[in-house]
């Protein structure tokens, strides 16, 4: 698995439906997927949590940023938060099978095409930042919108990574700039005070914040929250494993104590990371020897995980699902699975001959690597495969959303249009995928056939029969989206293309 998040805050807290239509526009992009949105009316801002493939989520994440520049005006914007950009913040995490230099390059690759797309400048933060000194948000966020529009003119230092050099580079003139980043997973965490004056929540702030020699790893503010009128102190805490949620709730605390208010409660900003918790708890609690597996849930998945596979039990809520009266999964989905299971059957009709080889022939290297690259090709196309059956279905629901999207202007009729087009071409793109995939399993079996041992030939059949029956269904698909394209498109065309080009190589 290859999976990032991102983390998206954009300037807008309290009108549900424009956040609405940004989590809706992300989640078009086929392959990711909605962890998490929250709204906050005082701050009037929502960070949204996204999940999925690296390259997915980096295109999910620039066409929020677009569409919040169309909906979100700075010019009136006022909370309790600093901003700069409508898309103020969008951060990359790694978080499985990708490393955090990978996200560098994603966070690298959505500023030049948010400059590009939108003409919105764009600095890079944290792990992505080209000097030391933008590393810091607080850095970059100095003087919010209003001042850095005034600034970023005057000031070389000022200059974003990515827009028109000095003296010429201005910010959008309502969309402002958006910071974009690579970090490690951050916790976003709010301690209430029972106190209105914000005077004590920024002298605790100050006090406890890594940059003023606090705590490290905390970065911290004083804010006014207003229903009810209440001071705030708001937290990122960069590295939980060196400052703990619980560490940060006993120095708040204790601070508010000596200037005589106390914490009534917190709030977790967006998602935290279950040993964030554990750690906590087991640190509030005093416990001795505390380990993950003491906790239930985690014995028994991991119980659960050592048990054989029963078959039914897997297949039944995919079966249920194709069954259903739903749209999707459907005849795309269908096609995808039966490639992959082709293709697992081959990997395992290879796997088999090449140790009946090595025990028959233990001298014929030529014939083992024969066995060994057919089946690491065999494994690939699994994986490709399989994660197309969930691409199909993505690509169906993403040109769904598309048609759901606002049209009473110009802008948001043009905005919607391109989105059914580029989720269309992608709804043709997924099964044309698999449709090569099924030829090129059909080929390799085709290859191997007569080597295949007379015991496994059984298997061999069924894996090219699911082949077949997978590049049908895909071929069909393939062809239904291309009507959704314009006749003399260059995407209808090259698809149109390689589909012809696919039919003509039956084996």
């Amino acid at each position: 698995m290859h999976l990032i998040e991102c983390v998206p805050n954009f300037s807008e807290g309290r009108d549900a439906a424009v956040v609405n239509d940004l989590v809706q526009a992300m989640l078009a992009v086929p392959g990711v997927y909605l962890l998490d949105r929250e709204m906050d009316a005082d701050h009037h801002r929502s960070v949204v949590t996204l999940a999925g493939e690296p390259q997915a989520v980096a295109e999910a994440a620039v066409r929020g940023v677009g569409l919040a520049a169309q909906r979100i005006d700075l010019r009136t914007h006022r909370g309790a938060h600093p901003r700069i950009g409508a898309a103020d913040v969008v951060p990359f995490v790694p978080l499985e099978g990708v490393t955090l230099d990978e996200c560098v390059r994603l966070a690298q690759w959505a500023g030049a095409e948010i400059w590009k797309r939108f003409q919105i400048p764009v600095y890079l933060y944290e792990a992505a930042a080209r000097t030391p000194e933008r590393r810091g948000l607080e850095t970059l966020r100095k003087g919010q919108f209003e001042g850095l529009a005034e600034e970023v003119a005057t000031n070389p230092e000022r200059t974003p990574d990515f827009g028109l050099p000095f003296p010429q580079c201005r910010l959008h003139p309502s969309a402002g700039a958006t910071v974009v980043g690579a970090r490690k997973f951050l916790i976003a965490y709010n301690i209430n005070l029972d106190t209105a004056e914000v005077a004590v929540a920024k002298a605790i702030a100050k006090t406890i914040r890594a940059s003023s020699g606090g705590m490290p790893g905390v970065k911290a503010m004083g804010v006014q929250l207003s229903d009810p009128p209440r001071a705030q102190v708001s937290m990122n805490l960069t590295d939980f494993e060196t400052t703990s949620v619980a560490a940060a709730w006993r120095a708040v605390a204790a601070e508010a104590e000596r200037l005589g208010a106390r914490p009534v409660e917190s709030e977790l900003i967006g998602l935290i990371p279950q040993a964030a918790i554990e750690a906590s708890a087991a640190e509030l609690l005093r416990l001795a020897s505390f380990a993950a597996d003491r906790v239930v849930e985690t014995r028994v998945a991991a119980v659960m995980e050592s048990l054989p596979a029963r078959f039914a039990t897997v297949l039944e809520p995919f079966l249920s699902a194709l069954a259903s009266n739903e749209p999707a999964p459907g005849g795309g989905t269908a096609a995808a699975a039966a490639g992959a299971m082709a293709a697992a059957l081959g990997h395992m009709v290879a796997g088999l001959a090449l140790a009946k080889a090595r025990k028959a022939a233990p001298a014929d290297t030529g014939l083992h690597a024969v066995w060994t690259s057919a089946q690491s090709e065999f494994a690939q196309l699994q994986r490709d495969l399989a994660r197309a059956t969930d691409q199909d279905s993505e690509a169906f629901l993403a040109i769904r959303a598309a048609r759901r999207l606002p049209k009473s202007t110009e802008a948001e009729l043009r905005a919607r249009q391109a989105a059914i087009t580029a989720a269309t071409v992608i709804a043709a793109e997924v099964p044309l995928g698999v449709a090569a995939r099924c030829r090129q399993i059909e080929f390799r079996l085709g290859q191997l056939r007569p080597q295949v041992p007379a015991a496994m030939a059984s298997d061999c059949t069924t894996a090219l029969a699911l082949a077949q029956a997978g590049f049908s269904g895909a071929r069909d698909n393939v062809a239904i989206n291309l009507e959704g394209l314009e006749a003399d498109s260059p995407d209808r065309r090259r698809i149109a293309a390689e589909l012809d080009r696919l039919q003509g190589t039956a084996a």
